[in-house]
């Protein structure tokens, strides 16, 4: 009986393991993210820069590992620097949209009644609105060249979904009995949510946001390539593909190089995101 029990573990835990699918784009992410942060250590040239002698000089030239730019600025260095902005845009904008609909779902979920028809209101009243449209209007209204304004921006998007999905698992959780019986012991309500809901929706909601990261960084790259995120000179990676758009047959290192990274980054975050998210239901199937 112990035999068979211990290898139902062995299963149950080789199946929800996080294997190659999960480290091989961790790594990659990890790569990104030390090189940003590490960016003003790394004795790279001022992504500013101009070297008007070496005019979109292509990749592996003397001086210009990953080319230059129309100016002559290396890429190299603003696709470090420019990894800065969108990765910040990247994890910022979709902790603002997810921590208050974790706020409002969690409310919504837990106390249901008026509460949860009022919040559930506020969020569909948001869904009808097309969310190029919401960004759009803030932006022409407030300008958007700060990297705050971007953030925000982009993170009221992310509201209404993180709302409905912490709603949902909220829900579930209220109804365990682990919750029922902290609830006859007196506990407060803040206390039930904070130390017996919120633990058992983290991992979800964390799958959550490694599905917004990337779609956080291609929404500031289509910003940036319409002219609505940062503003020049400061790079991302998007502002660089945009830069480069008017050079694609004479120079196509330009656009090729930032999209390259902007791809391998946003793919990292998406297979990096199943993994956690097959972990997350298989865990959920051994449980039951």
């Amino acid at each position: 009986m112990r035999i068979a029990y211990a290898q139902a573990v062995a299963r149950h835990r080789k199946s929800i393991a996080l294997g190659w699918a999960f480290w091989l784009p961790a790594g990659w992410l990890l790569f990104v993210i030390l090189i940003a942060l590490l960016a003003p250590f790394l004795g790279l040239a001022a992504p500013n820069r101009p070297d008007f002698m070496n005019l979109r000089a292509p990749v592996g030239s003397d001086g210009f590992l990953l080319g230059a730019d129309a100016l002559g600025r290396d890429l190299l260095s603003r696709v470090v620097w420019g990894g800065r902005v969108s990765l910040t845009v990247g994890f910022a904008a979709p902790v603002i949209g997810v921590g208050t609909g974790l706020v409002l779902g969690m409310l919504a979920g837990y106390y249901r009644a008026w509460v949860d028809e009022v919040i559930g209101i506020a969020i569909d009243s948001w869904l009808a609105i097309p969310g190029l449209v919401v960004l759009l209007l803030l932006f022409s209204v407030i300008y958007g060249g700060s990297l705050l304004m971007v953030c925000i921006s982009l993170g009221l998007l992310f509201i209404p979904s993180a709302a409905r999905i912490t709603r949902a698992a909220t829900i579930s959780v209220s109804q365990r009995e682990y919750v029922m019986a902290a609830r006859a012991m007196g506990a407060s309500d803040f206390r039930i949510l904070v130390r017996e809901v919120f633990p058992n929706i983290f991992w979800p909601l964390m799958a959550f946001v490694m599905i917004d990261i990337p779609i956080a960084i291609v929404a500031e790259g289509s910003l940036s390539f319409l002219g609505l995120s940062v503003q020049a000179p400061t790079p991302s990676w998007g502002g660089m593909i945009a830069e480069g758009r008017e050079y694609l047959e004479t120079a196509p290192h330009m656009t090729f190089v930032p999209a390259a990274v902007m791809f391998l980054t946003v793919l990292s975050f998406n297979l990096a995101g199943d993994a956690m998210r097959k972990r997350v239901s298989g865990g959920r199937q051994g449980a039951i």
